[in-house]
């Protein structure tokens, strides 16, 4: 049996089977309920869902497509393992792409959005005063994801998703060892960008958000697992 728990997501009457497990999975991955490094079979899942293993099989190989996680031999299934280099690289890919959504999502950011947003971040603040990590993880991929959005021509949040999907795991073991989630609560600043229509604060905001939210932690975990690593190219604070 699988040593975790998938949370409840709701089911839309239109989803097969295998759509709903691959979102009932995925959205396991992104919040990082399952670990970096686990191995599972996929048996296992299917006796844990109660289905039998085709669509569990099914939706795995789409997990696979998205490099949430690996499938190796004997229908076994395993998280990534993070590396410097591959986290340096997701890292900062993440900003290149989120602060070009925010951009591109300015001028059609209304005032009733940024209360919206405001709202979801009011919501973090409690989270992380009870702790309720899959919560404050969710909703802070809903607050970034209302902003991007709002640009109706936009096309690149499948890949920030996939991105996000991609960090889930280790940022739950990040927040799980150094006990921190954020060194400084960043979206305020994202907030008031938006407000004042300043994008280059807004980039500015976004960059600084996923350095001190997910880079210079994550890089403190990895240094601890790896004695006299230094930050790649001297960059992030990682």
């Amino acid at each position: 049996m699988p040593m975790f728990d998938l949370p409840e997501i709701p089911r839309h009457p239109s989803m097969t089977t295998q759509e709903y497990v691959y979102a009932r999975l995925r959205n396991a991955i992104m919040v990082g309920v399952v670990q970096p490094e686990s191995t599972l079979t996929i048996r296992g899942l299917a006796d844990y869902l109660d289905l039998s293993p085709t669509p569990v099989r099914e939706a795995l190989r789409r997990l696979s497509s998205e490099r949430a996680i690996e499938l190796l031999g004997n229908r076994r299934i395993s998280i990534p393992v993070m590396t410097a280099a591959r986290f340096d690289e997701i890292v900062r890919l993440r900003m290149t792409l989120e602060c070009h959504a925010a951009r591109r999502a300015l001028p059609f950011v209304s005032e009733v959005l940024i209360d919206q947003m405001r709202l979801i971040d009011d919501r973090m603040d409690d989270y992380v005063q009870s702790r309720d990590m899959n919560a404050l993880t969710i909703s802070n991929h809903e607050f970034h994801q209302v902003l991007y959005t709002a640009n109706p021509h936009q096309t690149v949040m499948p890949v920030i998703e996939s991105v996000w999907l991609q960090l889930g795991p280790f940022q739950r073991q990040m927040i799980r060892e150094l006990e921190q989630f954020y060194l400084i609560d960043r979206h305020k600043e994202i907030l008031a960008a938006l407000r004042q229509r300043d994008g280059a604060a807004l980039t500015e905001a976004i960059e600084a958000d996923i350095e001190d939210g997910i880079g210079r932690v994550g890089h403190e975990v990895l240094r601890a697992r790896q004695p006299g690593l230094q930050p790649l190219n001297g960059q992030l604070g990682m």
